[in-house]
């Protein structure tokens, strides 16, 4: 069995084939580019794991690399919305280049991404393609539930867990059925690995949302607070307003319609009401359960536990980031 360690360095192999040294530059110069800035590859290195599960990885490569390019051609289009200037702490592609650029790049990558699913014989590629499709549009419509819920008053727990799942879980969900597609795994095993993806990806998300309030800055690689600093409606948020008294509640809801200059004494602000409300322990719970969910689901697949083992190892390490 291979090690993380080592499908990470098999993978980065691969991105240099995708679009280095391809003409016209400016077209494949921005791909080579997003592919090429370090990153943790969860989603690619689960399909190659997941494949190892049944037989050779080597056969899964083409999959792991359609799921990671998908992955990032999402990134370069998100930031584009976003006019985030910063992507793993480099220049994003359209600050880089220019807007155009970014789009056209991120077009390419998802064709791309087509490209390498297309390597697979006729009876692979038909189910793979229907997943993928259908992972691709979900990721869509979860993004846009994002941008909507910035403008509505009220969101439900309900939408927001779908809006996660969507814009994230179901893409790790998508990465190991296919791995087990790639080896015509049974097809209800291999909806396993995609409940135990999604499973994991809503637990590592609403795990976010915690440690964006309450993680270690030196190990948590993002602003602590930034979702408080950008109003976002997190798992948090919402169930502080379910649970605060009705004058704690307006509180919150105050602070979330200012924009201050100096934001650290609203963050704290906003913890204070997070923990006081109960909020910030039923995310922890959520984690738990979801956690607990995924592992019940690994547990029951017929696969050799030996084999199982790098991917319920590396899922609990997603699971205990320090905070």
């Amino acid at each position: 069995m291979q090690s993380v360690s080592d499908l990470l360095k098999v993978l980065q192999d691969q991105w240099p084939l995708v679009a280095q040294n391809q003409h016209p530059k400016g077209l494949y110069e921005p791909i080579d580019y997003i592919l090429q800035l370090p990153g943790k590859r969860i989603r690619p290195v689960l399909t190659l794991l997941t494949a190892a599960c049944y037989g050779n990885y080597h056969e899964a490569i083409e999959a792991a690399k359609a799921v990671e390019i998908f992955h990032n051609f999402t990134l370069v289009h998100d930031d584009i919305m976003d006019e985030a200037p910063l992507r793993r702490g480099n220049q994003t592609v359209h600050h880089k280049w220019d807007l155009n650029t970014g789009i056209l790049s991120g077009d390419a990558m998802l064709i791309k991404a087509y490209q390498c699913l297309q390597q697979y014989p006729p009876e692979v590629l038909a189910p793979m393609l229907q997943l993928f499709n259908q992972t691709a549009i979900q990721v869509c419509e979860g993004q846009q539930w994002d941008v909507e819920f910035e403008h509505m008053e009220t969101v439900t727990i309900a939408q927001y867990l779908q809006m996660i799942q969507y814009k994230t879980a179901v893409l790790l969900g998508c990465a190991m059925q296919m791995g087990a597609m790639v080896h015509k795994a049974d097809e209800k095993e291999a909806a396993l690995w995609y409940a135990f993806g999604l499973q994991i990806g809503t637990a590592f998300q609403i795990q976010d949302d915690y440690l964006d309030c309450f993680g270690n800055p030196d190990t948590f690689g993002k602003q602590v607070g930034g979702d408080i600093i950008e109003n976002k409606k997190t798992f948090l948020y919402i169930h502080a307003l379910e649970l605060l008294s009705e004058e704690d509640k307006q509180q919150l809801l105050h602070l979330y319609s200012l924009q201050p200059e100096n934001s650290q004494p609203k963050i704290e602000a906003v913890k204070h009401y997070f923990i006081q409300s109960g909020a910030a322990q039923k995310a922890l719970d959520a984690v738990q359960s979801y956690s607990d969910q995924a592992f019940a689901i690994l547990d029951s697949i017929a696969v050799d536990e030996s084999a199982k083992a790098p991917i319920r190892a590396l899922a609990e390490q997603l699971m205990h980031r320090e905070q």
